[in-house]
């Protein structure tokens, strides 16, 4: 490919995706709030906010595919998520059919199913039941990806990141580990993939104990390699026996189940011991400082 465009690029899991993108396309353009890194033979920076048009839509001007994975990566109020996580992901779909890209690949959630029973063993067919505003941002991106699909003809690939760390940090990454490795791995097969349409799969490993199923999306070629059984003598000797009554331990969306509505996640996940994992790959953005935009703002709204 000519140009491939990474947003979130500085953050825990953009920045494993920089490398293997640009070597994918002849330039890679990456793209985030800090300052510029150190850049790589054919990567160019953009300083930009997804949530606003004129800064991010320029950026998407000449490429074939956007990789959009920024985002506030927790739960938090929704007037605080709807610039960086609602307005953003809007932005980066349409900028992508203005100057005709192929595809988005977006960083979507385990969160937009996770108050599905983790017993349930759903598959990429199951309905949305997101745990938070967080997860709720990811239904809206999801159904705005399959809609810009079915009437703009604008492909993408939601990838459901759930546990995406070094290694699993608790048991229930048992089940919804992905590790970078995997990760990469499931961008690439998002980009390569001849034709997707409109398509969900979600990010895990190759886990004994893996909650969900991507047999409907066999097409993509991912083969996750790592299993997340290799840590599970010592994490089940930390943790102890479950507690059935616990949600958290009942649903897929884990500690996000249980945490009320705009309070952190990922404090949660930090209070119980346990290593929070990076939901997706976004330095968090600035946004508009959890300010409604002047159009939604309350004198405005009826």
């Amino acid at each position: 490919m000519k140009k491939i465009v990474l947003t979130g690029a500085l953050g825990a899991l953009g920045s494993q995706l920089r490398k293997p993108l640009a070597a994918m396309a002849d330039e890679l353009v990456s793209v985030d709030l800090a300052d510029a890194p150190d850049l790589l033979d054919n990567e160019t920076y953009a300083k930009a906010d997804v949530a606003k048009m004129d800064e991010i839509g320029p950026v998407l001007e000449g490429a074939d595919m956007v990789v959009h994975f920024a985002a506030i990566p927790d739960e938090r109020p929704f007037e605080e998520l709807l610039g960086p996580n609602y307005i953003g992901a809007y932005n980066v779909w349409e900028a992508a059919y203005q100057h005709g890209l192929r595809r988005v690949i977006y960083a979507s959630s385990i969160h937009a199913v996770g108050m599905q029973p983790t017993a349930d063993g759903i598959d990429t067919n199951c309905d949305h039941r997101p745990d938070t505003f967080y997860g709720l941002a990811k239904c809206f991106a999801e159904d705005m990806g399959r809609m810009y699909w079915e009437k703009r003809e604008l492909e993408s690939v939601c990838l459901r990141i759930a546990s995406c760390t070094p290694e699993p940090g608790n048991v229930r990454a048992l089940g919804t580990w992905l590790s970078y490795d995997d990760l990469i791995q499931l961008v690439q097969r998002a980009i390569d993939t001849p034709t997707v349409g409109y398509t969900v799969v979600y990010g895990v490993s190759a886990n004994t104990r893996a909650p969900v199923d991507n047999t409907r999306v066999s097409f993509l070629g991912y083969r996750p390699k790592d299993n997340a059984e290799d840590w599970a003598e010592a994490l089940f000797a930390k943790e102890g026996p479950a507690d059935p009554q616990n949600l958290a331990q009942m649903r897929i969306g884990g500690p996000f189940a249980t945490v009320p509505l705009g309070e952190s996640g990922v404090a949660m996940i930090k209070k119980m011991g346990e290593t929070a994992p990076a939901p997706e790959g976004a330095a968090t953005p600035k946004g508009n400082g959890g300010k409604l935009p002047s159009f939604l703002s309350k004198k405005g709204m009826s």
